[in-house]
């Protein structure tokens, strides 16, 4: 790869992005302008808020004691009740309890909101005799002071929340009259005040305004690096589609992995071009209209102010591995598209995966760790949000596996990249007429020995779509026998019927598509030998996801409330619905049909990647969701050496019956002190295994995985290399080689 021709593709393209009007107004003109707008249309629209004056209907009004008095003979709430203004925001109506019998009395909400329009009333308080009587002092009585509003009326919200303030001042009044009558101090039940004007904010200065534009700062630039560098690329691939100008550059010397190089660049540079801009033209507008705006002390901006300059430097450090994942990740996708049209529908999808992971670090409870540094944008969101509000003491434990993520992300971005790039089917598809039932009739007509990658991608989907809505309708069950019955169940019904009947009817041969071939005997040996060897090293992986993401405590209360009910059963039902049924049908699901049809990628570690994925997917819970992809990779990693589904079968069910039956062997065996050299005991609870048995786990397991590695088993290892090496030998040569 030339550095050289890397530099000239770089250059033509942007060159050629430059003479774009729409580009530049999307990079340069729209991000100078936008805020400043925003600003100043903001400002044009605090012109008109004011506060609106909310009527109170008092029934009973005649029923009101003297001392202390709620409400005035003006029909306005009493100075010590409101202030001034309080009160000409709440002005009263009175009407008799008779009266209100008469018409509300046993009838419905509908009539009673009916009754308060005709008054023109936005709440009612009712006053009535027995809460009179319930004021004196002498009384023993506490009745309710009744309330009606309508949560169907915003005005009504506001009166209520309005009401709902006088009326606890003169509860207080009521009690401190009462105590004072009893001469008791009224100290005595109310030991301490909360006074706003006695709290201390203890913040450095300027760090209020710091924590504020961490939030702020990071979401938006990032929403417009991503933004930023999907547009280019649309036009980069699509649009010399369209133009006839790409196969002019897949023709020249460079290699496929230098245009991809040359064009990721470009992409990049407007990537950091538009998050650069937006991040200059928002503290622009914080310093000269926002300023402008905190004048008023009532404005939610009063404390806001422009943003710190050494937030903004953090920013742009972290601007450039993010627009590099970005640019890879959008040339990629935009490879896909055969117009600039279509182009545009696959920046949906790309913002549906990225903005969760955005948005998340906006949450209050989620903070910098090691379990949220290693979610790739989160990770680094909150890094910049640590920096940006001074904590570097706090952040700089996590600039590592933050960095280490992001760079990774970008090597397979990368990678993604440039095998699109290198996939003629991918770079020249045509356009062609779609329809439902042009697709299924074709799927059925033109179906091979095994099926394709959109069909393991669907099946996929289609699985953990059945499971999902399945959970939500599902009723809870208490019987853990019936449960066990309902796993069985949902595990043949929403992940088994799936994929054998798209075997049978997608594909030529569903019995190579879900890889049942006769395996070698030491193949199913070394799986068993295998799943009993990993165990100690399972048991720590599964334990260190639980330690850096630790489970809610009603998470953990619920499932060992589900481990004491298992623990009443037979051993048996517990084998057959938690080891049998899982074994055969998941194995079936997603090692036989998706990664059978994953293989076609021509990529071993793709396909076991992206069908493990969908295997811990699968897992509801996320801790157990990490620790099933890891076991998900092992499985396919044995079947597709093996070249057979039975060896990762047996695997699953000695691994599934480990699990459920380790326990009851341990305590079986009892407290010993070679048992105690071998697993954790605290507090009469099995842990993790001795960390000397954890790493000769490790280390066995890393040998019998390479024995699977060196041996030639099975029709499907033979595929395997087959398909690797036509899709090699597919791929052109460049020019000139």
């Amino acid at each position: 790869m030339q550095s050289r021709n890397i530099f000239l593709i770089f250059r033509r393209e942007l060159l050629d992005q430059l003479r774009d009007r729409r580009t530049l107004f999307t990079i340069a003109v729209l991000p100078v302008l936008l805020y400043p707008i925003m600003g100043v249309a903001m400002m044009q629209i605090l012109q008109f808020r004011r506060e609106h004056a909310t009527r109170v209907l008092v029934v009973g009004a005649e029923n009101l004691p003297k001392k202390p008095p709620l409400a005035t003979k003006e029909n306005r709430f009493h100075p010590d009740l409101a202030t001034e203004s309080e009160a000409q925001l709440l002005p009263i109506e009175t009407e008799s309890i008779e009266n209100w019998n008469k018409i509300c009395e046993g009838k419905d909400a509908a009539t009673i909101s009916e009754h308060l329009r005709s008054r023109n009333c936005d709440a009612a308080i009712i006053v009535t005799p027995e809460l009179a009587s319930a004021l004196k002092p002498d009384s023993e009585t506490s009745p309710t002071l009744p309330i009606y509003w309508s949560s169907a009326s915003d005005r009504s919200v506001v009166a209520r929340q309005r009401i709902e303030r006088v009326l606890e001042r003169w509860h207080n009044q009521v009690v401190c009259m009462r105590l004072a009558q009893k001469s008791v101090s009224p100290a005595t039940i109310q030991p301490f005040t909360l006074a706003q004007a006695q709290s201390t904010n203890v913040a450095k200065k300027g760090q209020d305004k710091a924590a504020m534009w961490a939030k702020l700062l990071p979401f938006v630039v990032f929403v417009w690096a991503l933004t930023g560098a999907f547009y280019p690329a649309i036009d980069l691939c699509a649009g010399e589609k369209e133009r006839g100008t790409l196969e002019t550059l897949l023709s020249s010397p460079a290699l496929r992995g230098e245009i991809v190089w040359g064009k990721m660049l470009t992409i990049m540079t407007f990537s950091l071009a538009t998050s650069l801009l937006n991040l200059l033209s928002l503290g622009s507008t914080g310093l000269f209209l926002i300023s402008r705006v905190a004048s008023d002390s009532a404005s939610p901006l009063a404390s806001l102010g422009a943003p710190p300059l050494l937030p903004m430097a953090w920013l742009v450090l972290a601007m450039i591995p993010l627009s590099a994942m970005f640019s890879a990740l959008s040339l990629a996708i935009a490879a896909f598209a055969r117009s600039s049209k279509e182009g545009q529908y696959y920046l949906m999808p790309l913002l549906l995966v990225m903005l969760p992971l955005m948005m998340l670090p906006l949450m209050p409870a989620v903070q910098l760790d090691l379990g949220t540094s290693l979610i790739p944008v989160t990770g680094l969101m909150l890094l910049l949000k640590s920096f940006i509000e001074g904590q570097y003491y706090t952040a700089l434990p996590f600039v590592l596996p933050v960095f280490a993520v992001t760079a990774a992300c970008c090597g397979l971005a990368i990678r993604w990249a440039i095998d699109q790039f290198n996939n003629e089917s991918v770079l020249f598809r045509e356009s062609e007429q779609w329809g439902i039932g042009i697709w299924l009739r074709s799927l059925v007509r033109e179906r091979k020995e095994t099926p394709g990658v959109g069909e393991a991608l669907m099946c996929g989907l289609l699985i953990l779509f059945i499971r999902f809505f399945a959970g939500m309708l599902a009723k809870p069950i208490e019987n853990p026998a019936d449960m066990l019955a309902a796993t069985a169940i949902q595990l043949i019904a929403f992940v088994l019927t799936p994929a054998i009947i798209m075997a049978v009817i997608l594909t030529r041969s569903p019995l190579s598509t879900l890889q049942l071939r006769k395996p070698h005997w030491s193949a199913l040996g070394m799986a068993g030998l295998l799943a009993i060897i990993i165990h100690p090293a399972a048991i720590a992986f599964s334990s260190w996801v639980s330690r850096t993401y630790p489970p809610s405590p009603v998470m953990v209360a619920e499932l060992t409330r589900l481990s004491e009910k298992f623990n009443s059963l037979q051993l048996l039902p517990l084998l057959l619905a938690l080891a049998v049924a899982p074994a055969i049908c998941e194995e079936l699901a997603f090692r036989g049909f998706i990664l059978s049809g994953l293989r076609h990628t021509g990529r071993k570690w793709t396909a076991i990647l992206v069908s493990s994925v969908f295997f811990g997917a699968a897992h509801g819970i996320l801790q157990q969701s990490i620790s099933a992809t890891v076991l998900g990779m092992v499985l396919a990693y044995i079947t597709i050496q093996s070249g057979s589904i039975f060896p990762a079968m047996l695997y699953h069910l000695i691994h599934n019956s480990f699990a459920v039956s380790r326990d009851r062997i341990l305590e079986s065996i009892g407290e010993s002190d070679l048992l105690a050299k071998i697993v954790q005991v605290e507090g009469g609870k099995f842990g993790e295994y001795q960390p000397l048995i954890v790493a000769a786990s490790a280390i066995l397991t890393v040998a019998i995985l390479n024995w699977f590695r060196v041996q030639r088993h099975g029709k499907v290892r033979e595929e395997w290399i087959q398909e690797t090496l036509d899709r090699s030998s597919s791929a052109p040569a460049p020019a000139g080689t």
